[in-house]
């Protein structure tokens, strides 16, 4: 799967500046001069309307954590939202899309949105979707719903047709290399139940996995899969179940709360587990997506209305390293979250990434319960910066992909591929039989110690492939790195890749980081 083009931006307070200034920025564009910075201040008339908006669709009492230190104004809100309250749909409706647009407007401003369009651009001209993920660093705006984020007259981004939305943050710890699954395999955890239709829940989720339309000429075709229930289990029983077995999502429904540890969740009376300890076993266990069908999943603990920097349940299994976090922003009800569980899992069997398959789903809740309902609103996706989204391999690579232990005899016999350096006293390295990391830190497998090179740079992936009975392998090269610094040479000098993949051939010469200073290495093919 080629890698989508990304754009991610993130949000600081600066401190040192005055309370309610922010910093914008661009982290990751798809090509090279995307990197923009935008210094803000956040509008206390901005802070009324999220009021306003609280208190309109709010399902508990609202957190009262503030993203404004400045009073809010008491003059009313502007004429043009007032004039629409006298109809209660109407005025939902237009509050709603009024959020959703100042949000849009405060966020996309200046050298920001011109990054946006031109990122948009780019994936347009590869006829695919952008990518955008939004990184908050400041806990008071965890809160706020920048999935409603929306342009005058378009649709908002988390629906958008040629865009994919996601949260996301930089500090996080990396990703260690795991192949990707050929099928769904869910832990599904049952939790306390009061008044909670959870058997059923657990009876449409199972059933939405097992019943899926055929293969087909215009169909990808629906992966196998396994759905394992644990009822109000223990944490012991919790954690030595996905310890003994091989599980790549977890899916959890039941009552949560807030807590400074990441959310608790009520696993049974008197019983419960809190976001870093289910962190530590999901990490070890290589869990890929942890869902949580219960409430305030991605809300942050608050301690006298301020709120507690990265203590949300999504946010600290982030952090730990799982991949990818799904979770919602306020309470959802049953008839909303099964509609929304259906449609997941319809996508995710259909072999989508993760943040396609969480748009598809949004999709359905706003079909079916309006734009002036909140359940389109409520599902946060987090995903991890260096996580591409690919849960289970797609139908292609599935049927032409060889395992690396499923046929040892041969695997064995098949050429394979190395990196050597040119410098002098130059080391050469053998390529892995899946992906090879390349980058500055120890954590790679090929460690490259220049400051021009970045932290994860690129990756060299190993497809293993049949041309009639005879086993090959073909190796591409895709560039990952910070400021898109990946060359090779060719029949006009040295080109950048600028995160595409290029499929590498023996003798092929390449350069990390610096095209004039950077060492050059070479790719080669040795014979078994």
């Amino acid at each position: 799967m080629n890698p989508l083009p990304s754009l991610n931006l993130a949000i600081a307070r600066l401190m040192n500046t005055g309370t309610d200034n922010f910093a914008i920025w661009v982290v990751k564009a798809p090509y090279p001069s995307g990197y923009v910075l935008h210094d803000c201040v956040w509008p206390a008339e901005l802070t009324q309307v999220w009021q306003e908006w609280q208190e309109m669709f709010a399902g508990h009492c609202p957190l009262n954590i503030s993203p404004s230190s400045t009073p809010v104004p008491t003059n009313p809100l502007p004429i043009n939202l007032v004039s629409l309250s006298s109809g209660q749909t109407a005025y939902s409706s237009r509050l709603m899309q009024y959020l959703g647009i100042s949000l849009w407007h405060w966020l996309f401003d200046g050298q920001i949105l011109g990054s946006l369009e031109r990122s948009r651009g780019i994936a347009m001209g590869q006829r695919t979707r952008l990518r955008f993920r939004l990184e908050i660093r400041d806990p008071h705006l965890i809160a706020l719903p920048w999935e409603i984020m929306q342009r005058d007259g378009q649709s908002a981004m988390s629906l958008s047709q040629d865009l994919l939305f996601s949260r996301t943050t930089s500090e996080v710890e990396p990703l260690p290399y795991s192949r990707t699954a050929q099928a769904l395999n869910i832990l599904l955890v049952l939790g306390e139940n009061d008044n909670l239709h959870l058997e059923q829940e657990a009876e449409i989720l199972s059933k939405a996995l097992a019943h899926g339309s055929p293969v087909g000429s215009n169909s990808q075709g629906y992966a196998p899969c396994m759905v394992n229930t644990l009822l109000q289990p223990t944490p012991q029983e919790l954690i030595q179940e996905l310890e003994t077995k091989t599980y790549n999502v977890f899916f959890y429904a039941g009552h949560g709360l807030p807590d400074p540890d990441g959310g608790l969740l009520f696993l049974q009376p008197g019983q419960t587990l809190n976001g870093i300890e289910l962190a530590q076993v999901l990490t070890h266990t290589g869990v890929k997506l942890a869902v949580f069908n219960a409430c305030w999943g991605a809300q942050p603990a608050a301690n006298n209305n301020q709120a507690i920097p990265h203590s949300s349940l999504a946010e600290v299994l982030i952090r730990h390293g799982v991949p990818a976090v799904l979770g919602m922003r306020d309470q959802i009800n049953d008839p909303e979250s099964h509609s929304f569980i259906q449609a997941f899992a319809k996508a995710l069997r259909s072999r989508k990434p993760i943040d396609e398959a969480v748009a598809e789903a949004r999709q359905e809740l706003l079909t079916i319960y309006k734009f002036n309902q909140p359940a389109w609103t409520l599902p946060v996706l987090y995903l991890h910066p260096d996580y591409n989204g690919e849960l289970i391999k797609s139908f292609d690579e599935g049927n032409t992909e060889l395992p690396e232990t499923s046929i040892p005899s041969l695997t064995g016999q098949v050429p394979t591929g190395s990196l050597r350096s040119l410098s002098p006293e130059g080391q050469t390295w053998p390529l892995r039989s899946g992906v090879t990391r390349i980058g500055r830190t120890r954590d790679n497998d090929i460690v490259i110690p220049e400051p021009s090179v970045s932290r994860r740079h690129a990756e060299i992936l190993c497809r293993h492939t049949f041309i009639g009975s005879t086993p090959m392998r073909t190796y591409y090269l895709q560039d990952v790195s910070t400021h898109g610094t990946t060359w090779f040479l060719g029949p006009n000098g040295w080109q950048q890749i600028l995160r595409e993949q290029v499929v590498l051939k023996p003798g092929m010469q390449l350069k990390f980081g610096s095209s004039t200073r950077g060492d050059i290495w070479e790719f080669m093919i040795n014979d078994s």
